[in-house]
């Protein structure tokens, strides 16, 4: 496992390095948190071990610096302090940190740290499950490559920009962002239950045909209650289920399958509507070329209070700039699925 050690002390510096070479970690090091935020997005970092005083960024605004970035996978972070404090402690927790080591550290305690670390990053099998599971149903009915990695990605972005803003900044923890994107790309998981004549269907449904399509929010809440009834401590699966659910409400009132309108909506599926439109409105598919941002912006903010919550296209147009960056970064040929003779469609 690729670890980083943070820490502008040499001499600690040398110590973490020694004891954790010894337990078999592929060691990077940095000398200041700006570093080391820069190493966390240039590797694919699993582990940091970082000092609390450090120069031009300390420890605690790493952590947070970390969370907020789009990074593959969890990080998971361990912050050394010389302060044994329950305050700092709390501070450290409250900015994402896993875990706190107090100064010096004693080598028998960081190896049982460190197993509970690797313990808590093993539980991401159970992401690569979720997407493998997205995955499935988007062999039935793909999209352009890389539509789920953008969904989720908007998605975190939408919920973390949702934090800063007074009205959810107490309600949206750094947890229920991690579970928002590795629950989001199970949105059209319903959809392997849509028959292929529909789903495939060249042209555009009949009322019929399109009743039977809407059916798919149902039918993915459907299949993650059961697992949910089956494993109830699994309570990712309740955020999954309702997103798959709601993500086609709108927030007038005027969507399906249940005509929830406003709050009554809940958050992951107002969160993931617009992050879902946004993609579908600047991909590329075989029947219509890609809409430029500008052009897909506009569409957005027109259904702010109609298909949209207000709060979350505010979010969108405060970090823009970002959705463009993810763009950019995880754009990519739209590829037709080998037996698809028929145009991928997009349910609004």
């Amino acid at each position: 496992m690729r670890a980083l050690i943070v820490d502008d002390d040499e001499f600690s510096l040398d110590m973490l390095q020694n004891a954790m070479d010894a337990l078999g970690y592929d060691v990077m090091t940095a000398r200041n948190g700006r570093e080391a935020l820069q190493c966390v997005r240039d590797h694919p970092v699993r582990l940091v071990i970082t000092d609390w005083e450090m120069p031009e960024m300390a420890g605690d605004e790493f952590c947070r610096q970390v969370r907020r970035e789009d990074v593959d996978g969890y990080v998971y972070v361990i912050i050394l302090t010389g302060r044994d404090h329950p305050e700092q402690k709390i501070i450290g927790l409250e900015a994402g940190a896993d875990d706190l080591l107090t100064k010096p550290f004693n080598p028998a305690e960081l190896t049982v740290r460190l197993k509970v670390a690797e313990r808590i990053l093993a539980l991401e099998t159970r992401d690569v499950a979720l997407f493998a599971l997205a995955k499935l149903a988007e062999s039935r009915d793909p999209e352009t490559g890389a539509h789920l990695e953008r969904v989720q990605s908007y998605a975190r972005l939408l919920t973390q920009t949702l934090a800063t803003r007074p009205r959810y900044g107490r309600l949206i923890t750094n947890e229920y962002v991690r579970l928002i994107y590795q629950t989001s790309p199970l949105h059209d998981i319903g959809k392997v239950g849509i028959p292929d004549a529909i789903l495939l269907k060249p042209g555009k449904l009949d009322a019929e045909e399109f009743a039977i399509m809407k059916t798919h929010t149902a039918l993915g809440a459907a299949t993650l209650s059961a697992a949910l009834d089956r494993f109830p401590s699994a309570g990712f699966l309740q955020l999954g289920r309702d997103i798959a659910l709601t993500h086609h409400e709108r927030f007038n009132g005027q969507g399906y399958p249940r005509g929830l309108a406003g709050e009554n909506i809940p958050l992951c599926g107002r969160i993931v509507a617009v992050a879902d439109v946004y993609d579908a409105l600047t991909s590329k598919r075989v029947y219509k070329e890609a809409i430029p941002h500008p052009e897909a912006r506009q569409i957005i903010l027109s259904e702010s209070g109609e298909h949209f919550d207000p709060e979350v296209v505010a979010a969108f147009v405060a970090s823009e700039g970002e959705f463009l960056k993810i763009y950019a970064r995880l754009a990519n040929e739209a590829e037709e699925h080998p037996a698809r003779l028929a145009s991928k469609r997009k349910v609004a």
